[in-house]
């Protein structure tokens, strides 16, 4: 005999679910984000204070900085290998200096600075984070009077929108000299052709846009990744998946802030230095 309503297991209310439970977690990680803004507003003493904050610094940038570096260095070698054939089939390529090392310090160096900061430092907070939890410490900390926003969550927000940026100079830095080692040392193309084509499509805004969009990234990270820990599971079961989740959330922020970021930096690019240089 047919049902008016539809069964739980129907696909439609599966997915209607699922939508109703996405937004109301985005909510609560507002909410969340909110309150974490605002105990920084309200005691930048107690969130930068130097003996909470520097070996969260260390943990979050000095730490990182091999491996972004290292990473940073291969991608620009990368680009370098893969465009010179297209490039020297039509004589640019003394201009790959200039279009590699934009697209480095624009993009490429703040989405992989941010990437490697999720995976290596996101993933981590949360699990402390999300062992505290279940350990009952965040409810003694409340007992004792001790906000876990003021102590935990903002020290971790602010080192890593101030690590962010900081690791991106590094990737930016090792990512153009790996591009000039694989064009000048290896296909002989001048050195000075390949920095002044650089000065010429570099303008000097754009390592700064670079630098706001990796302190964005960071500033997203620590939030995701302390917002996963409040809300993990039980067990280490709950605490393995808020790592994980922690990582993936923070990738896809920074993904889809970095179309917004892009739009909002250029217009501000444009509005300064006037059109935009071409490549050709």
């Amino acid at each position: 005999m047919p049902h008016d309503t539809a069964h739980p297991s129907d696909p439609v209310t599966r997915l209607g679910g699922a939508i109703r439970g996405a937004v109301a977690d985005f909510g609560a990680f507002v909410r969340f984000a909110g309150a974490a803004l605002g105990a920084i507003v309200r005691h930048p003493g107690a969130s930068t204070r130097w003996r909470r904050l520097a070996p969260l610094l260390w943990s979050v940038g000095t730490s990182s900085i091999p491996v972004v570096a290292l990473t940073g260095g291969f991608i620009g070698m990368i680009l370098a290998v893969e465009g010179y054939d297209q490039f020297a089939a039509i004589g640019a390529q003394g201009r790959m200096g200039g279009i590699i090392n934009v697209s480095v310090v624009k993009q490429i160096g703040p989405v992989l600075a941010a990437v490697m900061v999720a995976g290596r430092v996101g993933g981590a907070i949360a699990a402390e984070i999300g062992t505290m939890k279940v350990t009952e410490q965040l409810d003694a900390m409340r007992v004792m009077a001790a906000d876990p926003m003021v102590r935990l969550v903002a020290p971790r927000v602010v080192a890593c929108a101030i690590m962010t940026p900081a690791l991106t100079i590094f990737s930016d830095m090792v990512g153009c000299l790996g591009a000039w080692a694989v064009i000048v040392k290896g296909h002989g193309v001048p050195s000075a052709e390949y920095w002044h084509h650089t000065s010429r499509f570099l303008l000097t805004l754009d390592p700064f846009n670079g630098l706001v969009k990796a302190a964005c990234f960071g500033a997203l990270i620590g939030l995701i990744s302390c917002w996963k820990g409040f809300v993990c599971g039980p067990g280490a079961e709950g605490v393995g998946r808020a790592a994980t989740s922690a990582f993936v959330a923070s990738f896809i922020a920074i993904v889809a802030s970095n179309l917004v970021l892009v739009e909002a930096l250029n217009t501000l690019t444009r509005l300064i230095h006037g059109p935009l240089p071409t490549a050709l």
